[in-house]
């Protein structure tokens, strides 16, 4: 029986997206299924979330996107992460790591 996938919490997308654009430059299907990979199938992306998430994040110039041609040879729009997004990227982390642990300790896990 396949893993049940997990609603991400809000604002959760957005460090999820920096994190994997940190890797390297990708098309947003390629962002979805990174996501769905890593998290071994439990987070899973919509593409209603992904791409209102994508523009969002170019609008604050976190990412930037070009056009260019993926690995089955068709236009798609890639996204890389900018100077400002890397920033972002490591203020997110740190936040969500403050946050966890602060849920651990009334979970009582910590």
């Amino acid at each position: 029986m396949p893993p049940q996938s997990i609603e991400l919490l809000q604002g959760t997308l957005d460090l999820l997206i920096l994190k994997t654009l940190a890797l390297e430059p990708m098309h947003g299907w390629g962002i979805a299924q990174r996501i769905q990979q890593v998290s071994r199938e439990l987070l899973q992306v919509g593409q209603g979330s992904l791409y209102p998430a994508l523009h969002r994040l170019e609008a604050k110039n976190w990412i930037r996107s070009a056009w260019a041609v993926s690995e089955n040879n068709r236009r798609a729009k890639f996204y890389s992460l900018t100077r400002l997004g890397r920033k972002q990227l490591e203020s997110e982390l740190e936040n969500w790591k403050r946050i966890s642990g602060a849920i651990a300790l009334v979970l009582g896990k910590a």
